[in-house]
């Protein structure tokens, strides 16, 4: 074997739960010589779904692989066979620069294994910071459009640059239908609150209304329902009565780009996997 020829590729099984699941994925691997770097696996007993993860290395026939491992699972499987390569993102932004600044840098300087293709924005607030990292900036202004109109044109330039996943970095505008429906399961927001708590605007707010002891964020994908997708990743930071409104929102700033950033993490590595509206991390 080549060592030149050698790939790392992620295999991910979700399907039924069935008795020797493991060794039968394994038995397939080791039949076309694959090595197992690592593998990770979960049962929801509840669903009665089996997860699997595995991290293969060695020279790969996709379609035969694929074909064998169907063979040997039971019927209704789901599998997915990607390259274990820097994932490739566009990022939408508005005005705010704390997420899309934490993103730049960890991307620049191997933080998150990311390739960031282009940040997209319907301001020119943030084009400055963007160019700093000699990285394409795109205007989509919303001005005088109906949102289904914006949202089109964003997906146009968004489809331009073929991205694994459209991140959401304080982008403050709710997404059409059809939006969603472009990038399945590729879109993950940071929402400025512990959900499902505080749905919606202003929830700094709205915590502060209600005297809260804590305040939170949370990453999650997408769906048609406002604030309402699969949760990937949450935190939350104690405050107390002395804090204002103003101040909740400076102290959650950190909170929103350390759950992005994390979230995004175990996403680029494909260990996220989305069932119904819960996620689970292999």
């Amino acid at each position: 074997m080549q060592q030149q020829n050698l790939q790392r590729k992620v295999l991910r099984t979700i399907c039924p739960d069935a008795r020797g699941l493991i060794a039968r994925i394994t038995n397939v691997c080791f039949k076309h010589e694959l090595n197992i770097i690592q593998n990770n696996e979960f049962v929801d007993h509840r669903t009665g779904r089996f997860f699997m993860r595995t991290e293969l290395e060695g020279i790969f026939n996709d379609k035969t692989l694929l074909a064998d491992l169907d063979g040997a699972l039971p019927e209704g499987s789901v599998r997915e066979l990607h390259p274990a390569d820097r994932r490739r993102v566009v990022i939408l932004v508005t005005k705010e620069a704390h997420c899309l600044g934490d993103l730049l840098m960890k991307s620049e300087y191997g933080g998150l294994n990311v390739e960031i293709a282009a940040v997209v924005g319907n301001h020119e607030t943030l084009r400055a910071l963007v160019e700093r990292f000699d990285l394409p900036f795109i205007l989509v202004s919303h001005e005088g459009l109906t949102r289904e109109q914006h949202d089109n044109n964003m997906a146009a330039v968004i489809e331009r640059y073929e991205p694994d996943y459209v991140i959401l970095a304080k982008y403050m505008r709710v997404l059409t239908p059809d939006f969603v429906q472009r990038f399945p399961n590729k879109i993950i927001n940071i929402h400025h609150s512990f959900l499902p708590a505080f749905i919606g605007a202003r929830p700094y707010h709205q915590a502060y209304e209600r005297g809260v002891k804590i305040i939170g964020a949370t990453a999650h994908y997408v769906n048609d329902n406002l604030d309402e997708g699969p949760i990937i990743m949450q935190d939350v930071i104690h405050v107390d009565h002395s804090y204002s409104a103003e101040d909740m929102m400076r102290a959650g700033r950190d909170v929103e780009k350390n759950v992005l950033s994390r979230a995004l993490y175990q996403v680029l590595a494909q260990r996220v996997f989305v069932y119904g509206n819960r996620t689970i991390i292999l």
